[in-house]
Formats: structure tokens, sequence, C-alpha cells
């Protein structure tokens, strides 16, 4: 999807009717509480619309406009003042839903159309969030379809018009600082806008493709290939290396898998050497069988994407570069296939960790908690100023959340405060679950330093979080359990398949912690 900037002539009566290009699809909003000022926009030639436009205000339906080759989509808004970040971005993503469910390939956007005061974006914020929503909603994953002869049925191009182009109504404008400033973040916003939605996309190619197709060693390539010409180092651990620093939590889940583990690890420094890194540790579960505490049939579907949460930092990290953020930084990812077979880790073996501590293994089906223990560990020699932990870890916090945010645990309430704000703004919802002294009791186990699940059935986010506090040391640590967000919903206007979140509520937190 590419984008351009138009101008729409002036002279025209009304904007639709006097789009320039044709089989372009013009997108305005009809807000149903200023249906009656449409008639007095319209000109008599345009007066057989009013009709359309009316019906589409009442009955709160998008519509479409045609005449000839030229043709508008109205977006029914009932009030304008009741969207919030999330409404609107919905709004924006129903454009290109809406442009696909009729075979158009270009569209054409207003942005003085899209800038609602109260939702108190800048110009800059504004194209950003456009761009990323537009590019994120064109998106499908095709790798293993065959291409029709039509070609793919995506929108091919944008064009936005900017604010510079509606001031040439106002010669007093024309030039003004005012005009050249909106300018230069309109396009700060859209190179912005693309370097995200492009990573988000990427992270969702990942988690999309089959298990059989991704490994550890290949997760471990694909982090490579995405930080090439970027000043990220990328190191990979193989089982060698591993067994040196008794990595023993990830070589435990890995052993049975003929697809041996991997600890990949990226470092970016773009702040002051003297400046301690942010450490993001990402689950990297190629496939999750559950082990020889299998899973049942059903919930074995999607488990390929198992290892959303480290692509999710890979790339996040990936963007961050891109944008040349001024801060250091580190993603680990501990990968592993959790599989079935002769050599696999059994229930009630007892793992030693990479900081010593002994594992019980009450159920193998709880592995991402294992292997995260051991990069948690090691993000320590980094002495970071904060780590936040990644994972699709549990259905728990699912059954709590819905599937409409992530969970999130530490003890740090104005940490909690910061990542629920950023993760409004950004689109990638997350809401506090308890991290209580409880459920740290209740995983202590009878043989070992800690057990790997509850000793009771109920608040099993929260014994993994606990789990994970406990090889956090002393550093500030935020764990996000994203399960609830692995898979889009219909509610969220995407195309089948993984959500690519928190890619943007990662890079948010690069960017400002």
């Amino acid at each position: 999807m590419s984008f351009n900037f138009v101008y729409i002539c002036p002279s025209c009566p009304f904007p639709p009717f006097g789009i320039p290009y044709k089989n372009t699809l013009l997108v305005l909003f009809i807000f149903c509480m200023q249906i009656t000022l449409m008639e007095a926009k319209v000109s008599a030639n345009h007066a057989k619309y009013i009709p359309i436009m009316l019906s589409v205000g009442k009955e709160k339906t998008d519509g479409w406009v045609v005449e000839g080759e030229k043709k508008s989509l109205a977006l029914a808004v009932a009030d304008p003042k009741k969207l919030n970040r999330r409404s609107w971005s919905m709004l924006i993503r129903r454009v290109i839903s809406m442009a696909k469910a009729h075979h158009v390939k270009n569209i054409c956007l207003n942005l003085v159309d899209f800038k609602f005061s109260h939702l108190k974006m800048s110009w800059e914020d504004l194209v950003e969030e456009i761009t990323v929503n537009l590019k994120l909603a064109n998106f499908e994953f095709v790798r293993y379809k065959t291409k029709p002869e039509e070609g793919w049925n995506w929108v091919k191009e944008v064009a936005l018009i900017t604010p510079e182009d509606s001031s040439r109504r106002s010669p007093a404008t024309r030039g003004t600082e005012a005009d050249k400033s909106a300018k230069a973040e309109i396009k700060k916003g859209l190179e912005r806008g693309v370097i995200l939605a492009d990573e988000i996309n990427n992270t969702r190619v990942l988690a999309n493709t089959p298990g059989g197709d991704i490994t550890p060693e290949s997760l471990a390539e694909e982090a490579i290939k995405a930080a090439k010409g970027l000043p990220i180092k990328v190191e990979v651990l193989g089982v060698e290396k591993m067994t040196e620093l008794k990595m023993g939590g990830l070589l435990g889940v890995g052993k049975g898998s003929h697809f041996k583990p991997r600890f990949i690890i990226m470092e970016y420094f773009g702040g002051k050497k003297s400046e301690k890194p942010v450490v993001m540790v990402g689950k990297g579960v190629t496939f999750d069988t559950g082990g020889l505490s299998l899973k049942p049939a059903p919930s074995l579907l999607d488990m390929h994407m198992d290892m959303s949460g480290g692509a999710a930092c890979i790339h996040a990290l990936v963007a961050a570069a891109k944008l040349k953020v001024k801060k250091n930084l580190v993603v680990l990812v501990p990968a592993a296939e959790n599989m079935v077979s002769g050599e696999s880790y059994r229930p009630n073996d007892i793992l030693t960790m990479m900081s010593g501590k002994t594992v019980e293994v009450l159920n193998t089906d709880a592995e991402g908690r294992i292997i995260l223990a051991d990069g948690l560990h090691y993000a320590h020699r980094y002495a970071p100023r904060l780590i936040v932990d990644v994972a699709t870890l549990t259905g728990a916090s699912l059954a709590a959340l819905g599937q409409y945010g992530s969970g999130i645990f530490t003890k740090d309430e104005s940490l909690s405060d910061k990542f629920c704000k950023w993760g409004e703004e950004v689109g990638n919802r997350v809401w506090p679950l308890p991290l209580w002294d409880e459920f740290a009791d209740e995983i202590k186990s009878s043989f070992a330093d800690l057990s790997n699940i509850g000793s009771v059935r109920w608040g099993d986010a929260s014994h993994a979080a606990a789990f994970l506090s406990s090889f956090a040391g002393d550093f500030p640590w935020i764990h996000l359990d994203m399960a609830p967000r692995m898979v889009a919903t219909k509610a969220d206007h995407l195309a089948k398949g993984a959500m690519g979140e928190p890619v943007r509520l990662l890079v948010k937190v690069m960017e400002n912690y």
C-alpha cells in the first residue's frame, strides 16, 4: 500500500463528486447529528444523492454514492463526541473493509474529517494512526495461497487530502508557519506509521506461519534477517552454550523435539553508553503440543502462534531501530518446541534453572513460564532499568479479560498505570491483574524450590506471574500475558489470524521509559 498527497479542486461544490481520479473511492463521514446541514453543501446537480445520504445517517449504516466511475463511501457516525481512540481506529479499518467488499483499489481521505478535537491528537499522531490502521486492515496472510488471476483484493493506493491542500481555499493561511508545521507533522506521522505497521504485519507473518516451517532455529534466522542493515547485534546460543550457562528450563522444555532450542539475543544501543537498557523477554515456543500433558485436539489449533510474544519483541526492536530511538534496548527470546517423544521432560521432573533455583514440573503444558524464567535471569547481566516479559502464557488471562485486552502483572503500581495509559494511546489495551502474596505461596513445591503450576486450580494467570517474579530479581519488572490478543476477533476488523500485538505498546515503552 502506497500513500501520496493530493489536492481536490476547491471550486467543487461537494468534494466527493469532484474527485479527479477514476475508480478512486473518496471517504467521508456522515454525522447523524448534522444531517440537516448536508443539503446546504450539496449543489442542485447532486440533489438526487440527498436521500441516500439521509438514509445513511438515519439508519446509522455505511452507504455508497456512485456517479459513473466516481464513488464515495459514507461512514455513519452517530455521535462523534462519543468516539474514543479505539472506536476511531475501528472506523478507519472499516474503510478498508468496505473498499475490499467492493473491490476498490484506490481510496482518498480528507485528513481534516478525521481530526476530532476531543481526542486531542496532533497531526503527527493522527496520520500515524490512520496509516497504521489502514495497513493493518489491508494485510492478509496469503503465503500458502495460489494467487488469483485478478490479483489479491488489496487496496493499493491511499491519497491523503492534507491541511495544506485545504489551506489553498484561504490565501491568508497559505504558506504560514502553522501550515508548514502541519505539513512536517503529517510527513513524520506517515513515516512512523509505515514503519510501525510494517513491523506489526511482519510479526503477524511470523505468528501465522505453520509450526512445521518455523522451528527454534528458523525463528533465530528470521531475527537475523529482520535486523539486517540495522544497528542491531544478533547472537544465537545453541545447546552447547545453553548447557554451559545451565539453562535447565529451556533445555528441559526443548528435549522432546527433533528441533533443538535456541536462545536469541538482540542488542540495540541507541542511547548513552552509561544508560542501562530496557530488556524485553519474549516467549518463543514455536509449537506447543502440551508435551506429555498433551493438549486435547481442539486446543492444538493455533499453537504455532505460541511464539507470538517472541515475534512481537523481535519486530518491536526492529521498529525502534528504524525509528532511531535514542535508548539502549535488548530483546531475549528463549525458543523451543514443546513436543512429545521418548526424550520429553516428564511430570514430576525437577529442573535446575539458570538461576540455580529448582522447579518441579507438575504440568508439561505450563512450559512458557519455564523457558521465560531462564530468559529473565539472563536479563540480569544487563543490570536493566526495566524488564518486560511478553507471552501467550495462560488461558486463565483469556477467561479473566475476554479477547479485548492483555493482562499485566507487576507490584509497581506506577508502572502498571503507565502501561495502561500507553496501551490505550496505541490501541494495545492492557489491564492489571493481581499478584498477591498468596499466589506465591501456592507455587511452593514439596520437593523443589518451586512448582510450575499452582496447588489449586484457580488463578493460573497469577500463579504464572508469581512464578516469573521469582526470577526477575530486584529489577523493575512487568509481565504481559497477551494470550487474549493472540488471534484477531471480528470486532478488530482485521483478517483472520494473528493480531500482531503488542508491538506498538512495546515500541511506546522503548521510546518513553
